[in-house]
């Protein structure tokens, strides 16, 4: 059992997931802070100074904290934005790399090529000399 599990562990997609779970996670972050620190506040400025966060609606003892939902439907059409941005640009690099022509010369033709042409040329020769 444990061989299986290591088998399975160790496996190239399983090690690519793990760390396509790391850098998306870092990279949410990193885009979680350009929204909560950088975008939002501009966005504030631009209507008025409002803090989304803060905007809430009280009835008795419930408060419905409807700005802190807004900036995380925020968040995540800007998170979903940039990591299909990203997506898109990776595919076009790897489109890019497919594309490109390989400059490889044939491989040199082998010895039993060479010798079967010479065969072939003779034969051609004596052909057209007999006609």
């Amino acid at each position: 059992m444990w061989k299986e599990f290591k088998d399975f562990a160790l496996k190239g997609n399983v090690l690519d997931l793990a760390i396509g779970v790391i850098i998306g996670a870092a990279f949410g972050n990193i885009v979680t802070s350009l929204v909560n620190d950088m975008l939002m506040p501009v966005i504030g400025l631009l209507v008025g100074g409002i803090n989304l966060k803060e905007l809430q609606f009280q009835y008795g003892d419930t408060v419905l904290k409807y700005g802190a939902f807004l900036q995380t439907v925020i968040d995540f059409f800007i998170v979903s934005f940039s990591i299909f941005l990203f997506v898109k640009g990776i595919n076009k690099l790897r489109r890019k790399e497919k594309e490109e022509p390989k400059s490889e010369a044939p491989p040199a033709p082998s010895k039993e090529e060479v010798l079967l042409a010479e065969i072939r040329d003779l034969l051609k020769q004596r052909a057209l000399e007999e006609k």
